[in-house]
């Protein structure tokens, strides 16, 4: 057993809940009968969408807007995630940035390891002994098809989705028998507002897309079968297989000459 059979006691909980990915975990969740615990910055998005999701699919939805790169925001989920009977919890709240490291401004480097890797590590921490306790329970970590290998000028969004990842598949195994899992989400380019957040369009190759619903729809059931990993659509895995075997001789200078061909930094 992983992700438990809805009901009023398996709520999930999923962050970045206002945009892209999150969106469509909502709805797919809320449409399989989960209670669904909304949270993210944008107060005005989470209402609309609850709204949306309680009209067609009549589920319990309740909304919490905090934004997780605060110290106290991240205690206050915690706790309700230590105290509250959780099903599920979806990490999907994360950015990303993208251009020379040294160029780039420090505090929101800092910030996108707090909210990538911290965030998601500490609010796993929260939830999984109740569901360890419960015998029951599913966590998605959403990690990147950037954690298989560095990325040059995207570098501390490739490490931290390398730390995404290979934390949660370690700790999915640590959870072998207990009935409760760890899966990482390891998309390719997804057409969100992710991109234009990173200024990273030039990294985002139209034929590796897959639709932010159809990524959320292999995620949703990745959590529903206990799975280690997903790596949504053809391309990406073939992207994901190549980042685990090209020696990194010939990856690291191939990705840099790529970038600067499609017009970014690079010599």
């Amino acid at each position: 057993m992983s992700l438990p059979k809805p009901g009023k006691e398996t709520t999930v909980v999923i962050t970045g809940a206002s945009s892209g990915i999150g969106v469509e975990l909502a709805r797919g969740l809320a449409g399989r009968g989960f209670p669904l615990m909304l949270v993210a910055r944008r107060r005005e998005r989470l209402d609309e969408l609850a709204d949306q999701v309680r009209e067609e699919h009549n589920v319990e939805v309740e909304v919490l807007p905090l934004d997780l790169a605060d110290t106290q925001s991240r205690a206050q989920l915690a706790d309700r995630l230590r105290s509250d009977p959780i099903g599920g919890l979806c990490n999907s709240a994360g950015f990303g940035t993208s251009g020379r490291f040294y160029e780039l401004a420090p505090e929101r480097e800092s910030e996108q390891v707090t909210l990538n890797a911290l965030a998601l590590m500490e609010l796993t921490r929260a939830a999984l002994p109740g569901m360890v306790e419960r015998g029951a329970g599913a966590v998605l970590n959403i990690a990147s098809i950037a954690g298989f290998q560095p990325i040059p000028y995207m570098a501390v969004y490739s490490a931290s989705k390398a730390f995404v990842l290979t934390f949660s598949e370690a700790v999915h195994e640590e959870l072998h028998g207990t009935g409760v899992s760890v899966t990482a989400l390891c998309p390719g380019p997804v057409p969100t507002e992710w991109a234009e957040i990173a200024s990273a369009e030039r990294f985002s190759i139209p034929i590796a897309q897959v639709s932010p619903h159809d990524v959320a729809e292999a995620a949703i059931a990745g959590m529903l079968a206990g799975k280690r990993s997903v790596v949504p659509g053809v391309v990406p895995k073939f992207v994901s297989t190549s980042g685990r075997y090209i020696p990194r001789s010939l990856l690291l200078p191939g990705i840099r000459i790529g970038n600067k061909l499609r017009g970014g930094p690079g010599r």
